[in-house]
């Protein structure tokens, strides 16, 4: 395949075109003459994390449910009232909220005169007096406080924090003080609160759902614990609920995430705000689990659902049954995709993979020519190679001659030994497969690289012919009046003008794969200034 550069930019217009309409990736040859600007075409990757909160969404939506935001800032309060004697034991795991006090700042007569000194001028003190008393009080956000300073006095807003911070030490004296917020442990804690505002208001069954962040106060974070997961859970508030209808959900959600058969078991922990006996874990089998020396059989247990308490719904006014379904999203995950630990799964960045074409992409030439006569006498070189690419030397052949870089110059491509004018790898193709670069040539036995791989459309013999009319370039700019520029051996990418970032090479070294590209090549080329 011969390389020609305004037939590749005319490709990969029309491909970008068509792409950005129809919102397909791309797969098309690497520009090797000119860097194209890739930015705003490429397409991106999901987290598995958010990616399975939206098939979550997705699947709850198809089975009726209504999404509901719960709030996340909840007043301990509400924690008593759900888990009555069990409510110590349970804050015990949540985070408390604290707040920074807003300090009462006195303005002597020596501050003022410090303030002058720094700004250089008379100052308003009943002016600054005002902007900080609006502070004390609230009325101001801590974030304008500055701003308003600078106004008041007249200082510009640096020298307005220099007074803050040199001026006024009670600023860098504030301590946190402790309010009575929690952040939510449960998705069950917002549930009361939002169902409180909804069962007298909406007719029977409300069925709803709400995916969303929940906070622990682990002792520290491992493979199974994190202090902040996601939590997928719904409720169904009806008169007859039962724990039949918390397994009927459970199958239906778990089945679009490939779950074939499911398992129910008394859940011994019986939580206080469920009622006794209605705690039900759920044990669902996957196929693909069953090779998994971490899971039983392929059996796994993905939730967990009840009853609520009467008595902790009397306590929100909430006179109907509700069943309540919760599963943690990164579990979840950790299945579907096949982690075993929810730091990888979480904080990893295996999503992050290079595809092929990623890859591909990020292959660029190392030298061009840096005239538009160079890059067509380029062409003209890669096209004298493959002319005359089994004809025995000694040999030359003339690729250019005629008015260049101001001068009458002759480009010729040669051999002086006796062997052929190209070594026998002059057409082997730059291929990205499996996250591995190869230089191959098209032939049976590679046949599989370029079918199952991404074509760059680079050979080496087009990249060569590009160093080495750049190389001539400088040469004659230098005012040489003849020279050549020769490959014998390829052994990496560099030898046959090409490159990739530094970062890139460290992402393939890192995840074990394989650059080969090598080969005879023994091409040569050279000028002479008539």
């Amino acid at each position: 395949m011969k390389f020609n550069a305004e037939d590749w930019r005319k490709r990969v217009e029309k491909n970008f075109e068509e792409a950005w309409l129809n919102g397909r990736e791309i797969l098309t040859p690497l520009p090797i003459t000119r860097k194209y600007p890739f930015t705003g075409y490429e397409t991106g990757r999901s987290h598995p994390v958010f990616d399975t909160i939206q098939k979550l969404r997705e699947a709850y939506l198809r089975i009726g449910f209504i999404e509901v935001v719960n709030p996340l800032i909840v007043e301990d309060v509400h924690i008593k009232k759900q888990f009555s004697k069990e409510a110590l034991a349970v804050l015990d795991r949540c985070y408390y909220l604290a707040t920074l006090p807003r300090p009462n700042v006195g303005i002597s007569e020596e501050r003022i005169r410090a303030i002058e000194d720094l700004s250089g001028r008379k100052i308003d003190a009943d002016a600054l007096r005002r902007v900080l008393h609006l502070y004390k009080k609230g009325v101001m956000d801590g974030d304008d406080l500055a701003a308003e300073i600078s106004m008041a006095i007249g200082v510009d807003d640096q020298l307005a924090l220099r007074i803050i911070d040199e001026i006024f030490p009670e600023f860098k004296e504030l301590k946190p003080e402790p309010t009575n917020l929690t952040l939510r442990s449960h998705m069950t804690t917002g549930w009361f609160i939002t169902l409180s505002r909804l069962s007298d208001r909406y007719p029977l069954p409300l069925k709803l759902f709400s995916i969303d962040r929940c906070f622990r106060r682990e002792q520290g974070e491992d493979a199974t614990r994190l202090y902040t997961y996601h939590s997928a859970s719904c409720v169904i508030m009806d008169e007859n609920v039962s724990v039949d209808d918390g397994k009927a959900v459970a199958e239906a959600l778990l089945r679009q995430f490939g779950f074939e058969k499911f398992r129910f078991k008394r859940d011994e922990k019986r939580s206080k705000y469920y009622i006794p006996g209605t705690q039900t874990e759920v044990y669902a089998y996957h196929p693909h689990l069953e090779s998994n020396r971490k899971y039983r059989d392929g059996w796994i247990e993905v939730a967990t659902f009840g009853i609520y308490s009467p008595t902790a719904l009397a306590c929100y006014d909430i006179e109907y049954p509700v069943m309540n379904l919760g599963l943690g999203v990164e579990r979840l995950a950790m299945i579907i995709h096949d982690f075993s630990d929810l730091r990888d799964l979480v904080y990893g960045f295996s999503h992050l993979r290079l595809s092929d074409i990623d890859i591909a992409r990020r292959i660029t030439l190392k030298e061009v020519p840096m005239t538009e006569k160079g890059n067509e006498i380029a062409l003209k070189v890669t096209e004298t190679f493959e002319n005359h690419a089994s004809e025995k030397g000694p040999c030359r052949f003339t690729a250019f001659r005629g008015k260049f870089l101001g001068r009458e110059v002759e480009i010729y491509v040669f051999e002086r030994e006796e062997t052929r004018l190209c070594g026998p790898a002059y057409r082997n193709e730059i291929v990205v497969r499996d996250g591995n670069i190869y230089g191959v040539p098209r032939e049976e036995k590679f046949s599989q690289y370029f079918q199952n791989g991404v074509e760059t459309g680079i050979r080496y013999v087009d990249s060569f012919s590009q160093m080495a009319v750049r190389r001539i370039e400088e040469m004659i700019a230098e005012g040489k009046r003849s020279g050549d520029v020769r490959v014998r051996v390829v052994e990496g990418l560099s030898d046959v003008n090409l490159k990739i970032h530094e970062s890139l090479l460290n992402y393939l070294i890192s995840s074990g794969k394989t650059i080969d590209v090598r080969g005879p090549l023994f091409l040569s080329v050279g000028f002479e200034v008539k």
